[in-house]
C-alpha cells in the first residue's frame, strides 16, 4: 500500500501544481478584465473650454460636445474656464481623475506656445492623455494695403530698406500671432517693432488704422478684412494652401521651410487615462470628423479637419512644443 500510494504522490503533485497555476492564471485575467469591460461612459462627461464663453474656441467646444455626445449617449456638458492663456483650464485638467469624465480641448497656447515660453504649473506632456486632433486653421501674414508691396518677396525687400519703420501687433506676448512673426523674422532676416496687445481685437484696430503695418492672426479671423480689401495676405502658414482662400500662396511655395504652426485645437485628458476610455473616445470623435456637415461647417471657418490616432496626436503636440521653443530660445523670449 505504502508502494502504491508513493508511485501515485507525483502524479499528485504534479496535478496540483497544475490546479494552482491555473488558479492564478485566471485570477489574474478576471483582475485585468473588470477595467477593458467596464461599460463606458455610463455617465455625463464634462468637456472643458479654455477660455470665456463666445468665440471660436469655444463656439468649436459646443459643436464637437453636441456631436459626440450623439455618438456615446452621454451628456457633454461644456464648461469655460478662462485665464492664463488657457493655463488654469490645463491645470485642472491636469489634476483631474483619470476616469474619462473630465476631458479638455487642448490648443496650441495650452500645448504648444505656452509651454515654450512659459514657466507653468503642468508639464504638458507627462500630465495629459492625448485623445485625438480636430483640426487647424492657417495664420496668415497680412499688411494695411497702404504699404507699396504686393507680396512677400517685395514686403521682405521693403522691409530691409526700412529697418525699423514698420511694427507688427500681435494678441499679447508669447502667443502663436508674436511667435510665428519673430520665426519670420529670423529666417528672412529683417526687422520690425513688436507691439502687443490684449486680443486679437485691438490689434486689428490699430492695423486697420495704420498705427501698426503687419499682423499674423489666423486666415478665419482675417477673412472679412480680406474679403473687403482692408488688408492684403502674403502668405498662410501650413503645407497647402487653404481651401477658405486658395489664392494666397503658402511660406514653403515662397521658399521658407518650417512654416507648419497653426492655430489647432484637439481633446485631452489627464495622465493614465484607461487605455479603452482612449480609444473608444478617438473613435467617436473620428467619426465626428467624417461628418459631411461637421467638415462643411469647419471648412467655412477655414479650418482643415486633421483626425489622428492618440500616438500621432501626441507626436504632434511634441513636434509643435519644439518648434516654439526653439523660436522663443533664438529670440530670447520668456513671458513672466
Amino acid at each position: 500500500m505504502f508502494n502504491s500510494l508513493n508511485r501515485q504522490w507525483p502524479i499528485f503533485l504534479s496535478s496540483l501544481t497544475l490546479a494552482c497555476l491555473t488558479f492564478i492564471a485566471c485570477s489574474s485575467t478576471q483582475a485585468q478584465t473588470p477595467a477593458a469591460s467596464t461599460p463606458y461612459p455610463v455617465k455625463p462627461i464634462k468637456l472643458i473650454a479654455p477660455v470665456a464663453a463666445g468665440g471660436g474656441l469655444d463656439n468649436l467646444a459646443r459643436k464637437v460636445a453636441e456631436r459626440l455626445s450623439k455618438n456615446l449617449g452621454q451628456t457633454i456638458v461644456v464648461e469655460n474656464i478662462g485665464g492664463g492663456g488657457g493655463t488654469i483650464a490645463a491645470q485642472t485638467i491636469a489634476k483631474a481623475s483619470p476616469d474619462g469624465y473630465t476631458l479638455m480641448i487642448s490648443y496650441v497656447a495650452t500645448h504648444g506656445t505656452n509651454p515654450a515660453v512659459r514657466k507653468l504649473p503642468y508639464d504638458a506632456i507627462k500630465d495629459f492623455t492625448p485623445i485625438g486632433m480636430i483640426g487647424a486653421t492657417p495664420n496668415t501674414l497680412i499688411i494695411n494695403p497702404d504699404l507699396p508691396v504686393k507680396n512677400l518677396k517685395e514686403f521682405v525687400e521693403y522691409t530691409k530698406k526700412n529697418p525699423a519703420k514698420l511694427s507688427y501687433g500681435s494678441a499679447g506676448p508669447g502667443t502663436l500671432t508674436h511667435l510665428g512673426v519673430e520665426q519670420f523674422k529670423l529666417a528672412s532676416n529683417i526687422f520690425m517693432v513688436h507691439i502687443p496687445y490684449r486680443g486679437i481685437g485691438p490689434a486689428f484696430t490699430d492695423l486697420l488704422a495704420g498705427q501698426t503695418q503687419v499682423m499674423l492672426p489666423t486666415l478665419y479671423a482675417a477673412m472679412p478684412y480680406l474679403k473687403s480689401n482692408r488688408v492684403r495676405a502674403l502668405a498662410v502658414t501650413g503645407q497647402k494652401r487653404s481651401i477658405a482662400d486658395p489664392s494666397i500662396p503658402t511660406f514653403k511655395e515662397l521658399g521658407y521651410n518650417g512654416f507648419d504652426g497653426q492655430q489647432w485645437y484637439g481633446v485631452s485628458g489627464p495622465a493614465n487615462l484607461p487605455d479603452h476610455v482612449v480609444k473608444k473616445l478617438n473613435l467617436e470623435l473620428n467619426k465626428v470628423l467624417a461628418t459631411p456637415e461637421f467638415a462643411e461647417q469647419m471648412a467655412s471657418e477655414a479650418m482643415t479637419l486633421m483626425p489622428m490616432s492618440p500616438q500621432q496626436f501626441e507626436s504632434y503636440i511634441k513636434e509643435d512644443i519644439a518648434r516654439w521653443v526653439k523660436v522663443a530660445k533664438d529670440r530670447n523670449i520668456e513671458i513672466e
